[in-house]
């Protein structure tokens, strides 16, 4: 037997790498992305309902609900995603929708997820 000769699992875990070191970035890039819209979206809460900012200058920031409701789609297409492609449990699922909701949530879960997914990638590619 050669040296370049791969066992027969190589193919799915090469594929495996692939699929879960795309779906980590995507994920990891939307929950950035729907967490600093929910920040801004608490930001634009409290000016409107606790400072009452004049209506002329909500103007300016009132698009930011709209932009988080379509972005919290797109991240929870994410979501999905990577929790398919590593086959969690569904809890995980569950909490990772969360994180869109939730405050600062979605920083904090980021990291373990990420972290967890790229253990979990490096153990696929010992295997081969």
């Amino acid at each position: 037997m050669s040296e370049t000769t791969q066992p027969a699992a190589a193919p799915e875990v090469a594929r495996f790498v692939r699929r879960a070191t795309g779906a980590t970035q995507r994920y990891r890039a939307m929950a950035w992305i729907t967490g600093t819209l929910l920040l801004a979206l608490c930001v634009e809460v409290i000016l409107k309902y606790v400072v009452h900012i004049p209506h002329d200058v909500l103007r300016y920031i009132e698009w930011i609900p709209y932009a988080h409701g379509w972005v919290y789609i797109v991240y929870l297409v994410s979501v999905f995603d990577l929790w398919s492609v590593m086959r969690w449990r569904f809890g995980r699922l569950a909490t990772m929708a969360a994180a869109g909701v939730v405050p600062v949530m979605s920083f904090i879960l980021e990291k373990k997820v990420h972290a967890q997914a790229l253990a979990r990638v490096e153990h696929a590619q010992r295997s081969l």
